[in-house]
């Protein structure tokens, strides 16, 4: 985009209303100091709608005539107008010196990064904008930077709507250094956004190191496992957040321990939204171990998880064992329960009145396994083994030619009148097995051959579900691991105060945008004179900085506009004296110092200490020096006695 130069956008003479007609001009000669008063006031009251048209007119847009008629009410409602860039630049123009409106929503109209910079600007003037949403704009990340200079530099905005924009996970780290210092906003929306894992390790420094968010949405992102879990240990560690959505971000079980261990630490969370996030019996249990520790989470969303009556059971005996719990609403909407649910529920509501518990209905059942039946050959085999027999024992009765082969109708006659524990339906499995081509005979030789590879089936078996419970305790540890190093990385920096001017900006790339501040075009509309210069702005109105400049903000001088202008926020941080300066102790040295001070060989506690061997005649000789220096001292004092005395 080609920038606009300041010539190109002048007001010229037919940009004007029609002259006064000489008659009329006659009239107001004759006019009274009170009719002047009411004329200045009534221009007074149209100057922003009349700024507003202006700046439309040289800036080649449409005006809004939805903004003009809403001027007196505080809430200024502009979504899905397509203002475009430029038809945001002429909204803030006008809104410079605004005082009235609190309220301005503008989703939805494709302002863009440029669109943005322009409420940058407007915003370091107009401090009376309370709550401002841009979402669906398309930011990006160049609107993320610029949006995130409102957050640091701004006084007034309590809330602000950025969902749908398109940031990825390096434009968090801007809204991580940007609310490190400001404790002034209150609400945060960051839905339908492209975070993921590195998003979600900049969004726990947030938590982390804030201290005024209490509403924050994170709806509709990629958080994942990784993210979920340094987001969560920025949770751990934070005091002030009540309002929390995490909803659509595929957290999955191990996100759900993680958020776990964040309850039993967070005291200050109250509503907390895990819709559709992947979670599993498993993982909502892992969470309700932190819950038991927890006495604030009133409200608790778990819609749209793949959970089954074990959960709900499981949510439900959370809140009956835990006498201090403060939960007041579960919300379990697609799970279908059972009747012993309802009735544990009757139970809980008994003790706890205030639980609603929101569930599919009842028809729901415990996904029970199948008993397993043990192998008849084991059977078999371990009755032998107690008795001590052997299987031609067993089957000589029936078996006189010693061939180990016999008649199936004889071998189940033979094995129902025995005592071996086989029911029907083994001893019909037993006999397909042994008869596989179904000869009608069967070979019990398979019952020995069997033996050996039916222990190594078992012993295989065993090592399969012991791997498998290693593999999943490994798993936890892991997780809990990184998440206890997540949060040993984000407590440091929570009591770390970041000077609000470190991040500068960058003016050596091109510059997309206009080089006039948006006071300045304020001052262009509002002036009464036919011919415009550079010369007519006068340093008594408001000039604000482009972001990109190297000029630093600087108050106004302006008696009218000095209280609206925002307070240099830079010159806060303490600032050394020229003559003096900061060892890395934190000391203050002065230069001036003389030199012995400094020294190693002055300082007792930089000396190296010396042998042992060679201290203690150093020690005797310094001791025995000064005995004799007390002796002398002595038989002087006694010689001046003696003479006084004489």
């Amino acid at each position: 985009m080609s920038t606009l130069s300041f010539e190109s956008l002048c007001l010229r003479d037919d940009d004007y209303l029609s002259p006064i007609e000489p008659e009329e001009a006659k009239e107001d000669e004759f006019d009274t100091d009170l009719e002047s008063d009411e004329k200045e006031e009534s221009n007074k009251e149209m100057s922003i709608s009349e700024v507003y048209v202006q700046a439309c007119r040289l800036l080649g847009v449409v005006p809004v005539s939805y903004f003009i008629r809403s001027l007196d009410s505080s809430t200024m409602t502009l979504s899905h107008h397509g203002l475009g860039p430029l038809g945001c630049k002429a909204l803030a123009i006008a809104l410079v010196t605004d005082m009235h409106i609190n309220t301005l929503e503008l989703a939805d109209n494709h302002i863009q990064a440029e669109g943005a910079k322009y409420l940058v600007e407007m915003l370091r003037a107009n401090f009376t904008l309370q709550h401002l949403d841009l979402s669906s704009n398309y930011l990006q990340s160049a609107g993320a930077e610029h949006v995130a200079k409102v957050l640091l530099d701004n006084i007034s905005l309590k809330s602000m709507k950025l969902s749908g924009n398109g940031f990825t996970d390096d434009d968090a780290k801007y809204f991580a250094d940007a609310l490190s210092t400001n404790s002034r906003i209150k609400e945060l929306d960051l839905s339908h956004n492209e975070f993921c894992g590195k998003g979600g390790e900049h969004l726990g420094q947030l938590l982390a190191n804030n201290e005024g968010l209490e509403v924050l949405d994170l709806s509709w992102n990629h958080l994942r496992m990784k993210g979920a879990v340094a987001f969560c240990a920025g949770l751990k560690v934070n005091m002030m957040l009540k309002h929390l959505d995490l909803s659509w971000n595929g957290f999955g079980n191990e996100g759900a321990l993680a958020m776990g261990e964040a309850l039993k630490f967070n005291n200050t969370l109250v509503y907390l939204n895990l819709n559709n996030n992947r979670l599993t019996n498993e993982g909502v249990g892992m969470m309700c171990r932190g819950l038991e520790f927890n006495d604030t989470l009133r409200v608790l969303l778990l819609a749209y998880n793949s959970l089954t009556v074990e959960g709900a059971l499981a949510l439900v005996n959370v809140v009956k064992n835990t006498p201090r719990t403060a939960l007041e609403e579960i919300n379990i909407c697609n799970v279908l329960v059972n009747e012993t649910f309802v009735h544990l529920l009757e139970v809980t509501c008994q003790e706890h009145p205030g639980l609603d518990v929101h569930y599919g209905g009842v028809g729901g059942f415990i996904a029970k396994k199948p008993p397993k039946r043990v192998d008849p050959m084991k059977v078999i085999q371990d009755y032998l083994d107690q008795r001590k027999l052997r299987l031609w024992d067993f089957f000589r009765n029936i078996d006189k030619d010693g061939t180990m082969r016999v008649p199936v109708a004889d071998f189940r006659k033979a094995v129902q009148q025995s005592s071996i524990p086989l029911d029907r339906y083994q001893i019909e499995e037993l006999i397909q097995r042994l008869d596989r081509d179904r000869t009608g005979m069967v070979d019990y030789r398979g019952l020995a051959d069997t033996r050996k590879q039916m222990m190594r089936d078992h012993r295989r078996q065993l090592r399969k579900v012991e791997s498998r419970q290693k593999k999943e305790k490994q798993k936890s540890d892991r997780i809990l691991k990184t998440f206890q190093s997540a949060v040993e990385a984000v407590t440091p920096r929570s009591s770390m105060v970041i000077s609000p001017g470190g991040a500068k900006d960058d003016s050596s790339g091109p510059q997309h945008f206009s080089a006039t501040p948006l006071s300045s075009w304020h001052h262009i509309v509002m002036s009464n004179s036919s011919r415009y210069s550079v010369t007519n702005l006068s340093n008594e109105h408001v000039h604000l900085p482009m972001l990109g400049g190297s000029t630093p903000y600087r108050p106004t001088s302006s008696p009218a506009m000095r209280s609206y202008s925002q307070p240099n926020l830079l010159d806060d941080s303490p600032r050394s004296a020229p003559e003096k300066s900061i060892s890395a102790q934190g000391i203050r040295s002065d230069p001036e110092m003389s030199h012995s001070k400094l020294s190693p060989t002055a300082n007792h506690l930089t000396r190296s200490r010396p042998a042992l061997d060679a201290k203690q005649p150093a020690v005797v000789k310094a001791k025995t020096k000064k005995v004799k220096k007390k002796k002398t001292k002595k038989s002087l004092s006694k010689g001046s006695n003696n003479q006084t005395v004489k």
